[in-house]
């Protein structure tokens, strides 16, 4: 085993390290990810390692999406770093229209091996154009796979599983995890889509999230433990595919369900998760099944402002009590 303490951010460099030193049909597109490093710092020093791979471009996310498009019509693997997820609604069309399709359009004769890197998320007084979470905007995209890691092993490996996957995945990562500082192993093998991730197994309630909010329910059911509850904490890793089975056996045996997410709850990722367990646990539930996430307003750029707005650890405290009974 090879180890050493690895931040998320660095792990997803080494991810990307690898996957350009093993295939040379891989590239990155994206605006400044060369002497800057992008926004926050990930592709650091590749251009001068791949000179002819690492590629900046203008400040067009449409323009560069679609030319990330073609490429990968032509047998290249193409990774696109969008410097906040707020912009990817520029490269909507070539995402959605395009190469969530081009599989499908030419019955398989074509793929369209696109990852769409893109940061996410607020608690960082960015403002509203600058801290969103839109992963549920594209959950009901056909032949378009959604990634969201919490841990820096997940970024590592599920990052090289995105790059090797022949559809487009579009892979979050939340900007409050990339200073996040763990024991890394670098014998990490790929983690492969569409499998959740139990973090911690419990009796009294199941806690479901994915991307920070598995930080913010880990901290929480910590604090709920000294209460006398026991929350079983599940990573969902992956949203598209949706390791919905996963879930299914813990409410099945816990009798109750929380979703945590940091995008609205009005519309979002939890109202699918939440509907698909209720079409299969109906039975088994012994309590309130409950939703925590962002208010259906948009993100105040100031820090107080967004504390009104994003979920916390009390609010999700809050609804792990309230699943516990009916009342």
């Amino acid at each position: 085993m090879r180890t050493q303490t690895l931040t998320y951010r660095r792990a997803i460099y080494n991810a990307l390290d690898r996957l350009l030193s093993e295939d040379e049909n891989i590239i990155i597109m994206g605006e400044d990810i060369t002497e800057y490093g992008g926004a926050f710092g990930v592709t650091s020093d590749l251009y001068r390692k791949y000179p002819k791979r690492i590629i900046s471009t203008p400040i067009s996310e449409g323009g560069f999406t679609g030319i990330a498009v073609g490429a990968a019509m032509t047998g290249f693997r193409v990774i696109v770093e969008i410097m906040f997820m707020d912009f990817i609604t520029l490269a909507t069309d070539q995402i959605v229209n395009h190469a969530a399709n081009i599989h499908y359009m030419y019955g398989g004769q074509l793929t369209c091996p696109v990852v769409i890197r893109t940061p996410a998320g607020g608690y960082r007084g960015y403002g509203v154009s600058h801290s969103q979470t839109l992963e549920a905007c594209f959950m009901s995209v056909p032949g378009l796979k959604i990634v969201a890691p919490a841990s820096v092993s997940d970024a590592y490996g599920l990052l090289l599983s995105s790059v090797y996957d022949n559809n487009p995945v579009l892979f979050i990562e939340h900007k409050l995890l990339y200073n996040m500082e763990v024991e890394f192993d670098f014998d990490t093998e790929p983690v492969p889509l569409g499998r959740a991730r139990i973090v911690r197994e419990g009796r009294d309630v199941t806690l479901v999230s994915h991307s920070y909010g598995v930080h913010l329910g880990s901290t929480a059911l910590e604090e709920l433990l000294s209460e006398g509850i026991d929350v079983e904490l599940i990573d969902l890793r992956t949203l598209k595919p949706l390791d919905i089975d996963t879930v299914v056996e813990s409410v099945r045996k816990t009798g109750r369900l929380v979703y945590l997410e940091e995008g609205n709850v009005f519309g979002g990722v939890g109202g699918e998760v939440v509907s698909q367990v209720v079409e299969r646990c109906l039975p088994y539930i012994d309590g309130r099944i409950l939703r925590v996430g962002k208010a259906d307003v948009p993100i105040p750029a100031s820090i107080s402002g967004e504390r009104e707005v994003l979920p916390d650890i009390e609010r999700v405290k809050e609804a792990v009590k309230s699943s516990l009974s009916w009342s």
